[in-house]
Parts: structure tokens; C-alpha cells; sequence
């Protein structure tokens, strides 16, 4: 090899680790994520250490080759619409939404951008459910139908409820107060005998006299409802459905872990690893359309022992022999 020729060679090898670092950052990807839940929530941070994990399993190091942005909407769904806008100005590759409140404003805000979402009840506006054809596909959560199993499960812990009231916010679950879950809650109702009552909340004092009023009926159950603003007080419903001794059914397991009596529902942390699964797929070329959306197949009954004893209530055998997760 010439002097030259050999300088040459040199200088390109000294110079290639540093193309192949801009290379390499050039090439790092970029998620959004958006829910219109607070971000102090245990579950919640719970739930995206799992969707990382299962990321980083299939490739995808946070900070190293993938960059995640995170966007809090805390039950607001004007602050949902203004992070919506934040996000899209990031120009993500993908992005991840949880429940309606979140997928509502992406969807506002992007008709481009791949988007899957976790925990949408009602994906209407996706045309085909097997293949869709816009940019949004994902996980659902409850069936219509649910509302009435809710009631059958709360009158088999709590046999002596004569009047239910279902609980929601009808401004951050609009798909609620037009009447999902609600009709079959009422046929459920008339067949079990039980007197069903609706209860729109919108704050926090809201939350407090309807439980205190269901309270007072004696006979009353609680019936909450998945929606944005009812995880949000979550806590709330928890400590004041044990202070005035109230029955209630959740829709998911880690309210009953944080104290509520009785949950039937899907486990989100499978919907995360389904999520991390399809935002894979896409940042390998997949198209949105090669991505069915997925209902759940398994629901998880879970039962809070030392809150069935501080209400008196002896919990069912049957009860106790299906249930996914028992807490003492």
C-alpha cells in the first residue's frame, strides 16, 4: 500500500466511530405517550415499567436507541388536548394512549401518526376492527354487556343490596352518559330485583354526597364505573365507601389492592405488553393495518378479605374459588 494511500486509510478509520455515533443517533426512535391519568399513581408507573421491560426485551433501550416522551392529562380534557399537540410537535415515530380520554384528543390532533391504544372501551372510530384502515389500533377493555356482570358479582358479595348507583363523570366518559354499560347495569337490575340508579360526578364533594346518600339507604351498593375521573379518585371512592360501610364493585384489581372490596376486569399490565408488542412491529416497518385491534379474553376477579370483614360481609365459597387474586 502507497504512503499515501495508507495516510488515507487512517484518516477514514479514525474518523469512522465517530459516523457511526451520528449514525446511530440519527437513527434513535421516538414514542409518545399520553394518558389522562395523574401521574402519582403507583399502578400507573407499575404499568409503564412493564411496557419498558417487554421494549427493552425486544430491542428497544430507553435513552439508548428510543426516546419516550410522557404526557400526564390528570383528568382534564382540554390539558389531554393541549399535551395531544406537544407530543405530534416532537414528531414521534409511534405513540401510546391511555383510555379514551387520550386516544379522543390524538385522534384530534393526528390522522398520520401510528398510534396504539391501551384500554379504549368504545373504538368506534376505528372502521375495521381486524384490519384497521387509519392510523389507530390497540387494546379494548369492556364490552356493553359488562355493566350487567358488575351488578351480578356485587349482589353475590353483598346479598342484601337492594339499590345500586353507578358512578362516572359523563364529561370524561361521554360514551357512558350515552348509555354504555347503563342499559345493561338496568336489565340486570330488573332480573336480580335490585333498584338501579345513575349518578353523574364531576368533583370530588360530588363523589362524597353520593356515597353518603347510597350510604343511607341501608340496602345500597356502589357500582363504579372505568372511566378517567373515577381512577382518578379512585382513593377517594376507596376511603369513603369503608367510612360509611358501603359495598362497591371496581373495575379494576388495583383498586381492590389499595382497599375496595371486589373487582372484575382486565389486567392492564397484559394490555402494556400487548402495547409494547405492536409499538415494535411498527418501528420495524409495520403498518397499522397489519394490526388488529384485540379484545380481552380473560377477566381478572379479585377480593379484598380484610374490607369484606370491616363491612361485615362473609364472602361467598364460589366467590372465593374463582377468584384470580385474593388479598388478605
Amino acid at each position: 500500500m502507497r504512503r499515501r494511500e495508507f495516510i488515507a486509510f487512517l484518516g477514514g478509520a479514525a474518523t469512522w466511530p465517530l459516523v457511526a455515533r451520528a449514525q446511530q443517533a440519527h437513527t434513535i426512535r421516538r414514542i409518545g405517550f399520553l394518558t389522562g391519568l395523574a401521574d402519582d399513581g403507583k399502578e400507573s408507573q407499575t404499568r409503564l415499567t412493564v411496557f419498558r421491560q417487554e421494549l427493552a426485551r425486544l430491542g428497544w433501550i430507553e435513552g439508548r436507541n428510543v426516546l419516550i416522551d410522557y404526557r400526564w392529562a390528570n383528568g382534564d380534557p382540554v390539558r389531554a388536548q393541549t399535551h395531544a399537540k406537544e407530543l405530534i410537535a416532537l414528531s414521534p415515530d409511534v405513540l401510546l394512549a391511555h383510555a379514551s380520554m387520550a386516544i379522543r384528543a390524538l385522534f384530534e390532533a393526528t390522522r398520520t401518526i401510528p398510534t396504539i391504544f391501551v384500554s379504549v372501551s368504545d373504538p368506534a372510530f376505528v372502521e375495521n376492527l381486524a384490519r384497521p384502515s387509519g392510523n389507530a389500533t390497540g387494546f379494548t377493555n369492556f364490552e356493553s354487556s359488562m355493566g350487567g356482570k358488575w351488578l351480578e358479582v356485587l349482589k353475590e358479595m353483598a346479598p342484601r343490596t337492594g339499590q345500586a348507583t353507578a358512578i362516572y363523570n359523563p364529561t370524561t366518559s361521554p360514551h357512558i352518559a350515552a348509555g354504555r354499560y347503563l342499559l345493561p347495569l338496568e336489565d340486570t337490575a330488573g332480573r336480580l330485583v335490585i333498584r338501579m340508579t345513575n349518578s353523574p360526578v364531576h368533583s370530588s364533594t360530588e363523589v362524597e354526597q353520593v356515597i353518603a346518600r347510597v350510604a343511607d339507604l341501608g340496602d345500597g351498593g356502589l357500582v363504579v364505573l372505568p372511566d378517567t375521573f373515577t381512577s382518578n379518585y379512585a382513593n377517594l371512592i376507596i376511603s369513603r365507601t369503608a367510612k360509611y360501610r358501603l359495598p362497591a364493585i371496581y373495575p379494576y384489581d388495583s383498586m381492590v389492592r389499595s382497599g375496595g372490596l371486589v373487582s372484575y376486569g382486565i389486567n392492564l399490565k397484559e394490555q402494556y405488553l400487548g402495547a409494547a408488542g405492536y409499538v415494535d412491529r411498527i418501528l420495524r416497518g409495520a403498518t397499522i393495518a397489519d394490526l388488529p385491534v384485540q379484545a380481552p379474553t380473560k377477566f381478572h376477579l379479585a377480593v379484598n378479605l380484610k374490607t369484606a370483614k370491616a363491612l361485615g360481609l362473609e364472602v361467598p365459597v364460589t366467590l372465593l374459588a374463582r377468584a384470580d387474586e385474593v388479598i388478605e
